[in-house]
C-alpha cells in the first residue's frame, strides 16, 4: 500500500519515513506528486483535526484512487492557553513580531523569540508545553481515518541545540534532560509526535483497505 503525504517539509517526511520502517514490507510513504502546483487549500479551521482534515480532503481529489495524508501540528503551552497551537508556524506574524525583528532572521528564530517574550514574566516551573500532531487519511475527498500523537515538555527561557527546527530549540524534554535539538536523530524521532500519530493511524488505514 502506498500514502502519499501532502507535505514538502524534509522534516515531517523524515519522521514519517521512519515511523513506517517496521511496515515497510507493506507500506510505502511517498510525497505527493505536484504538491507545489496544487493551489493550497486555506487552513483556517480553530484546531489541528479541523485543518488536518481539510487539506487531506482538498489534496485527495488531486490524486484520484490513492491515500492522501496530511497533517497539523504544532505547539501548545499551557500558561498561554494553548498557544501558538493551530497558528505555530505563524506565531511572530500573527503578533505583529515581525516588525521589531531584524530581516534577516528566519521564521522559526522569530517565533521563537516571540514564544520567549509572551512567557518573559511566566517562571520555568509554569510553563508546561507539548507538540500536538493531528494526521489525517483521504481518497478521493472521502476521509478515512484520522489520529493524534503528542510529546509532553517544558519552554526553556533560552534556546539550546541546533538539532531540530521550529520550537526544538526551547522545547525541553525534563525525562532526558535535553531539548529536542540536542538530541541524537534516533532518539528524537523515536518521540517523535508525528510518529506516534502515524503509528495510531497506520492500522485505522490498513482496516479500512480490507473491509
Amino acid at each position: 500500500m502506498t500514502i502519499y503525504v501532502a507535505t514538502t517539509n524534509p522534516g515531517k517526511l523524515r519522521d514519517f519515513a521512519t515511523a513506517t520502517q517496521s511496515a515497510a514490507d507493506r507500506i510505502t510513504i511517498l510525497p505527493l506528486p505536484g504538491l507545489k502546483e496544487i493551489p493550497p487549500p486555506a487552513e483556517d479551521q480553530p484546531t489541528f483535526e479541523g485543518n488536518a482534515i481539510l487539506k487531506a480532503l482538498a489534496y485527495s481529489l488531486h490524486t484520484p484512487g490513492q491515500i492522501v495524508l496530511a497533517d497539523d501540528s504544532g505547539l501548545e503551552v499551557d500558561a498561554l492557553q494553548g498557544a501558538p497551537g493551530v497558528r505555530s508556524a505563524r506565531y511572530a506574524e500573527d503578533s505583529n513580531f515581525l516588525s521589531s525583528s531584524p530581516a534577516e532572521i528566519d521564521t522559526d528564530a522569530l517565533n521563537n523569540l516571540c514564544l520567549l517574550q509572551a512567557l518573559a514574566e511566566t517562571p520555568l516551573a509554569a510553563r508546561r508545553a507539548r507538540y500536538r500532531c493531528v494526521l489525517a487519511a483521504a481518497r478521493d475527498g472521502n476521509l478515512i481515518a484520522t489520529a493524534s500523537g503528542t510529546v509532553e515538555g517544558e519552554i526553556l527561557a533560552a534556546p539550546q541545540g541546533h538539532n531540530g527546527f521550529g520550537y526544538d530549540p526551547l522545547f525541553f524534554l525534563p525525562d532526558h534532560g535535553l531539548t529536542m535539538a540536542q538530541l541524537d536523530l534516533t532518539t528524537k524521532l523515536s518521540l517523535s509526535h508525528r510518529g506516534r500519530a502515524l503509528q495510531a493511524l497506520l492500522p485505522q488505514i490498513e482496516a479500512a483497505q480490507i473491509q
